[in-house]
Parts: structure tokens; C-alpha cells; sequence
């Protein structure tokens, strides 16, 4: 399960996405979650979902390592969806045994939402798998320079953003040597019910969260040892430009959002319900 962790962590391959600018696929990922909520129905699902596999197919990142990322966020994408079955009470009841109560619209809102967050996980995670932290973080920066003109700090966030992705596979590795050593011990983690797995949960969270304070104050000493004072008078080695591909991607991310924005219309105008 621990191995099966793969959101916020790297997939190197030569693609046309990953050659893109990190602007031009942060602005790709901010258009396409505001794209699922412009209007729930199914058509409109269906255009965000061709346009993700169109991303995916491009991004040639296997559909396991991508399906894989899904596993984490499984339980919580289950619960939402089981709520909003459960307390739904408008539309046709065609279940009613108290206080058991499944109706029509109770089933297309679970759907809907099902899909919606499933597609907000894959769709964010598309942008970890095809930018490497550091082009993510000067995409950040370069990206959101403008509020730096409302005293917000860009580059410190950008680099806490950095910070945090490079910290993924590192504590996932450290949780599954933690786990690995308990077991050696005779600890099971996987037996009895809620509470005692909770409980068996605790010598392996805390010894984690020792070795995360850890591994962040060495990083602490290294980042000033190297002399680090945040960003005021920072260069790049590798500044970024745009190139002719990028001007395609904003020209087909233009498109897509328009196409939606279009569906929204007729769906409004023809009054579909679905």
C-alpha cells in the first residue's frame, strides 16, 4: 500500500506535456477544476473527461501509476459519495426502508461527485507527474510574480510548494521502513477492529513525525549554510522561455475553455437535465 503512493511524485518520460512550459500546465490545471464545476451534466462531464484522457494519452504516463494515485484518496472518495447517496431526499425514492432512503437524484448526485473529485485528483496530478519540483516551483514564482505587488511572498510559497512535493517520496520511504521494522517486532497493523488499529498505528506515526522534524531542521541548517535569504536578488541557471508548443498549449487550453463555456449555454438555453 505505502509502494502504491504516487501523488505529488515525479514520472520522467520524453512527452509533449512534459516538454511544456510550468505555466502554461499550472494554468491548464486551474482551468480544467474551474471547468468541472461550470455546470453539472453529463455532457459537460464528458467533454472534461476526453479532454483528461487527451492530456493522459499525450502525458504518456501509464494509466496503473495514474489509477494508482486514486488509491490514498479512495476511502474519503467513497465516503463523499455514499453521504450524498444516503441524504439525498429529492427526486424519485426507489428505496424507502427507513432510515434507509435511496432516490433518483441522490444516485446522480453520488455520480456526479464521484467523477468530479476523481477527476479534480487525477487532473492535479497530472501536473506533479509531468513538471520536475524545481521547473514547478519557478513556475510558481514566475506565474504568480504579479501579487508580489500586494506583498504577497510568491517565492516563499513556491518554495514551500517544493519543499513539500520533494518531502513526499522521502516520508513514504520512511513510513515503509518504520512499518517493516515493526513488523520484524511481531506488530500487526492490519487486525482487530477500528480502535485497535488505530492504536497499533501509534509506533509508526510517532517515530514518522520524529524523523520529519528531523530531516526538515537538516534541511533548515543546509538551506542557510548555502546562505539562502529567500528570493530577493535570486537568478536562475535555467530561466524560463516560452517556445512555439507553449503558445499552442495556451491557444488549445483558450479553446477547450470556451467549448465548455458554450456547452453551459445550450444545456442552459435547451434546459437538458442531464
Amino acid at each position: 500500500m505505502i509502494r502504491d503512493i504516487t501523488i505529488g511524485q515525479y514520472y520522467g518520460t520524453d512527452s509533449v506535456i512534459h516538454k511544456l512550459d510550468p505555466r502554461v500546465k499550472l494554468l491548464a490545471t486551474f482551468v480544467f477544476i474551474i471547468s468541472l464545476f461550470i455546470k453539472r451534466s453529463i455532457i459537460t462531464y464528458s467533454g472534461a473527461t476526453l479532454f483528461l484522457v487527451i492530456v493522459i494519452i499525450l502525458s504518456k504516463v501509464p494509466i496503473r501509476y495514474i489509477f494508482k494515485g486514486l488509491k490514498p484518496v479512495l476511502l474519503l472518495l467513497l465516503f463523499t459519495c455514499v453521504m450524498s447517496l444516503l441524504f439525498t431526499r429529492t427526486g424519485t425514492v426507489l428505496i424507502d426502508k427507513k432510515p434507509l432512503i435511496i432516490t433518483t437524484e441522490g444516485i446522480k448526485n453520488a455520480l456526479f461527485l464521484g467523477i468530479r473529485l476523481a477527476e479534480l485528483v487525477i487532473g492535479s496530478s497530472i501536473l506533479t507527474y509531468t513538471t520536475k519540483p524545481a521547473e514547478l516551483t519557478d513556475g510558481i514564482e514566475r506565474g504568480f510574480k504579479f501579487l508580489n505587488a500586494f506583498k504577497v511572498p510568491v517565492h516563499e510559497f513556491a518554495m514551500m510548494m517544493s519543499i513539500a512535493l520533494r518531502f513526499i517520496p522521502i516520508l513514504t520511504e520512511e513510513l515503509d521502513r518504520i512499518m517493516k521494522a515493526q513488523e520484524a517486532r511481531c506488530a500487526t497493523f492490519n487486525e482487530g477492529n477500528v480502535i485497535k488499529r488505530a492504536k497499533a498505528m501509534a509506533p509508526i506515526l510517532i517515530p514518522l513525525l520524529v524523523a520529519a522534524i528531523k530531516r526538515a531542521n537538516d534541511l533548515a541548517l543546509a538551506m542557510e549554510a548555502r546562505c539562502y535569504r529567500g528570493g530577493e536578488g535570486r537568478t536562475k541557471l535555467y530561466p524560463l522561455k516560452y517556445a512555439g508548443r507553449d503558445v499552442v498549449g495556451y491557444m488549445v487550453l483558450l479553446i477547450y475553455f470556451a467549448g465548455m463555456i458554450g456547452l453551459r449555454i445550450v444545456i442552459g438555453k435547451l434546459k437538458i437535465g442531464i
